[in-house]
């Protein structure tokens, strides 16, 4: 079990307009949750407490895809079980899953469990790893070898085959809180978990777009360095492999975070962090992920295909240089 911690905190400002008196009122949740921080402002007329509401929405989501409960959904179909009937956030993530599958390549794919495990990056266990492992592990991995049956029964050619969904499963509980939030006629809202962002309505205590930052992966002591955006009714999920990774104590070998399910091997690639917006965060997530596995120019080729996605590339070039990539609509909403 997680554990868990709350702090909420209400902060009133009076705003006139020309007819009357509107109190709005910054509500804010922060705790610990998916094995990680979150932060979740919402702006309202009064002070609210969300915080049953929220927990709840964690709850049932790690009921459903936790792999590091025993008991959850996900871990009984990776232990084998072929008759347990998916709930709709399962089936959700399946789908949005199987959708960037196809979009990337093959580049996202949620099989890779038994290398994210042996690698040292899962739950399960961390195995000493050569060509001829990783090869036998291989026959395990790929989305052709799973199905979904007409009564939402996940199947699998093998029952090795283990899914990791963490690539895009934090996402989707973002998008669900969001969801949540709305149910209760919350229209101005910033949620933060892990870093991952879905902002909604403007910040109306100051009359101005939500603000987040992107983090430079080469000076993580300055936070936020590489950019500031204004956000507004999008989400934003940025991967790296400069905080994910694991040092061998022996031969000092670094190990990055990032599989390439087409190799099996973790990929130190010259994509340093991809930063994508999107209109849910299940989406961001999933493609942020798949840019740090993909080679860039793969990446500006998907990017050019999705006019729906707008990212931010930072990369080392043929000479050595960092250097970065914006769409053109990320260039839009940065702040100056």
């Amino acid at each position: 079990m997680l554990k868990r911690f709350s702090l909420f905190a209400s902060v009133a400002l009076i705003i006139f307009s020309c007819e009357k008196n509107i109190t709005f009122v910054k509500n804010q949740n922060i705790g610990d949750a998916l094995g990680t921080t979150y932060s979740i402002i919402y702006i309202a007329q009064e002070k609210l407490d969300f915080q049953k509401e929220i927990d709840s929405v964690f709850q049932v989501f790690n009921k459903s895809m936790s792999t590091y409960l025993p008991d959850s959904d996900i871990s009984k179909i990776n232990d084998g079980d072929s008759t347990l009937v998916i709930d709709q956030m399962l089936l959700d993530v399946f789908m949005q899953s199987k959708a960037v599958h196809y979009e990337t390549d093959g580049y996202f794919d949620p099989t890779i469990g038994v290398l994210a495990d042996a690698w040292g990056f899962g739950p399960g266990e961390q195995i000493e790893l050569d060509s001829t492992k990783v090869d036998s592990l291989m026959q395990y991995v790929g989305f052709q070898r799973i199905g979904l049956t007409h009564d939402y029964r996940i199947v699998k050619t093998k029952q090795e085959i283990r899914f990791d969904f963490n690539a895009i499963a934090k996402g989707y509980a973002i998008d669900r809180l969001g969801r949540m939030l709305e149910e209760n006629e919350i229209d101005n809202y910033l949620i933060e978990v892990g870093g991952e962002i879905l902002a909604k309505g403007t910040n109306v205590l100051n009359g101005k777009s939500w603000k987040v930052a992107i983090d430079d992966p080469n000076d993580l002591t300055n936070r936020g360095g590489a950019a500031v955006i204004e956000l507004k009714d999008a989400a934003m999920a940025s991967s790296g492999n400069y905080r994910k990774f694991r040092i061998d104590p022996v031969t000092k070998e670094k190990y990055v975070h990032t599989i390439d399910p087409k190799t099996g091997y973790t990929k130190n690639s010259n994509i340093l962090s991809a930063t994508v917006i999107a209109e849910y965060c299940i989406q961001a997530d999933a493609y942020a992920t798949a840019f740090m596995a993909m080679d860039l120019d793969a990446t500006l080729e998907l990017l050019d295909r999705h006019k729906e996605l707008e990212a931010f590339i930072i990369y080392v070039d043929d000479e050595g240089n960092t250097t970065n990539f914006m769409t053109k609509g990320f260039q839009e909403i940065v702040v100056k």
